[in-house]
């Protein structure tokens, strides 16, 4: 994995990360967007430009990949490299919970 994509994606926007997170199912951003809504309880809402713009980027930088266009919907699912992206993220999330609790925690 590149550096830059590191430096870049780590640590993530909640955006980002919600984005990235959704994608293990393929999904279109509006679905992204709702399946946020409901995660957070209404505390995020990714604006559509916010949503398509994030998407495009990860989509550039391997993330993502298109898998088709169900009427007038692009869907999207993580690639491997995405995968590794948001595990790196999830480890990272896990240490600082532990950390916030007193634990030390061995990855």
């Amino acid at each position: 994995m590149e550096e830059r994509l590191k430096r870049i994606y780590v640590p993530m926007t909640e955006t980002g990360f919600y984005i990235l997170f959704c994608l293990q199912d393929v999904m279109h951003g509006y679905n992204i967007g709702k399946k946020v809504k409901e995660l957070t309880n209404g505390e995020i809402e990714i604006s559509p430009g916010t949503m398509y713009g994030t998407l495009s980027k990860m989509e550039k930088d391997g993330l993502i990949e298109f898998v088709r266009e169900e009427e007038k919907r692009k869907l999207y699912r993580i690639t491997e490299l995405g995968r590794q992206i948001l595990d790196m993220e999830l480890s990272r999330i896990e240490r600082l919970y532990r950390n916030s609790r007193g634990e030390v925690y061995n990855g």
